[in-house]
């Protein structure tokens, strides 16, 4: 699970700070207030982390990819060149990590369950991308690599002490090998003389293959989602997640069912299949009765998703119904057919839904944070969605630690994130001025109205 998350100069975000982020991150505010900008951060690492080109710093995107940012100066903070890309984030392991002492076998040099990474980025003075220095956090050390002062295609390597841990681990140089480093694979990567330039720098690997793993286990869901079709075509493929569209989504139930996978639903409870358990969804919500996906004929790769809208009605297919279910079927199905330990970005999943339908959404979330230990950012505009969060902690089904709530908001040219503090009663103490709109303002000018038109409709009275 990602901790905290950081960035300096990115997009409309002169600097974050340190935003911490818990099971449930939602991310709330006005159009244009740099919450996406958040996830897109998080999307653009993981692409990085994915790209087969090794000397690209940052993938920035591409026709087919998660995000596309444009260039590096389209993504620099009021697109200055001269400014300095920094992002950094914090995540626990899913185990404790444990680094041997080379010299002594059997000798544990460094071990622990949590992992931080920092990169600065900038332009190596023709129009690429330079990565000025990154380092990972491990164990109370700082590993990593800098570029020289007097050389931009020439680095270091370092280990620095922190001011609470005790003797500083040093790298051994290899007899003969005191040449500088080449630059870094990609903005998080050790080069391959690493490990024959010093004696003792193989673990490195291990810090990077961590970071990769932590990506690999980040999926992403974007607001505009695929319509229903009145077919679907599946041929046996075994899609990792729903897709940014959620066009994926039919081809994920037929792939759990045909492996026969099973959700924990909690203790004592009987466990599920994906399907099942979005069909047990779609009812609690209220939006249907009864949902399955169907083989159109024995040996077709053609399937038809059926509805039941109540127990009394016939079956119908899924674009004979209304809008929302095709749109909420891609959410409730990545949360439950994402390996347990996942994090989730989703945007809006509030569209095309109805406000008692939004706040079931955060039952959804809670549901899926408890029994399958994934973690959820969410970037939203429901107000419904965050009155649910708020009523489940007071009603203790959440720990208010398990969220964190923000506000985003455009301040003097660029975006700046407020914490909503909640208490454990659920309420917001710090609730930020026209946050979902001024309910009073409306209800006043309704009022105004009313009066107006009543005093017209006198005037008129009288004069006939």
């Amino acid at each position: 699970m990602i901790t905290t998350l950081s960035a300096h100069n990115f997009k409309s975000w002169k600097d974050t700070g340190e935003i911490r982020l818990a099971p449930i991150t939602g991310l709330f505010g006005n159009n244009s207030s740099g919450k996406t900008s958040l996830l897109q951060l998080l999307l653009m690492l993981k692409q990085t982390t994915e790209s087969s080109d090794r000397t690209q710093v940052l993938h920035l995107g591409d026709k087919g990819s998660l995000v596309e940012l444009g260039t590096f100066r389209d993504v620099l903070f009021n697109h200055a060149d001269t400014n300095t890309l920094k992002c950094g984030l914090k995540w626990k392991l899913p185990k404790i990590l444990r680094i041997e002492d080379p010299e002594q076998t059997g000798q544990t040099l460094f071990s622990s369950d949590s992992l931080s990474f920092h990169a600065e980025v900038d332009e190596n003075g023709a129009g690429r991308m330079s990565v000025n220095r990154f380092s990972y956090g491990f164990s109370e050390q700082d590993f990593g690599m800098s570029r020289q002062a007097r050389a931009r295609d020439k680095y270091d390597l370092f280990p620095e002490k922190k001011k609470s841990s005790g003797e500083a681990f040093r790298f051994i140089r290899t007899t003969g090998r005191v040449w500088p480093l080449p630059a870094p694979i990609k903005c998080y990567g050790f080069p391959d003389q690493v490990k024959a330039y010093y004696q003792n720098a193989a673990f490195l690997a291990d810090l990077e293959l961590e970071f990769e793993k932590l990506f690999s286990r980040v999926f992403y869901l974007g607001p505009l989602r695929d319509y229903p079709k009145r077919e679907y075509t599946w041929a046996g493929s075994q899609p990792i997640d729903m897709g940014q569209r959620g066009e994926k989504v039919i081809d994920a139930l037929l792939a759990s069912h045909e492996g026969k996978k099973l959700i924990r639903r909690g203790k004592g409870k009987k466990r599920l299949t994906v399907e099942q358990y979005v069909a047990w969804w779609l009812r609690e919500l209220g939006l249907i009765h009864d949902f399955t996906v169907e083989q159109i004929k024995e040996g077709s790769k053609l399937y038809q998703v059926w509805v039941q809208k109540s127990p009394n009605c016939a079956k119908v297919l899924i674009t004979d119904v209304g809008f929302g279910v095709s749109q909420i079927l891609p959410v409730l199905t990545l949360c439950y057919y994402v390996p347990e330990g996942s994090t989730l970005l989703i945007e809006q999943p509030e569209i095309h839904l109805h406000p008692s339908v939004q706040a079931g959404l955060a039952d959804v979330f809670v549901d899926a944070v408890k029994n399958r230990k994934i973690q959820i950012i969410v970037e939203s505009h429901s107000e419904h969605l965050l009155k649910r969060l708020q009523r489940r902690i007071a009603e203790q089904q959440i720990k208010d630690s398990s969220t964190a709530l923000y506000f985003c908001e455009m301040r003097d040219g660029h975006s700046t994130l407020k914490h909503l503090d909640v208490t454990s009663f659920g309420e917001i103490i710090n609730w930020p001025e026209k946050f979902f709109g001024d309910d009073f303002a409306e209800i006043s000018a309704i009022q105004r109205a009313k009066m107006e038109r009543l005093r017209q409709n006198a005037k008129q009275g009288a004069k006939s």
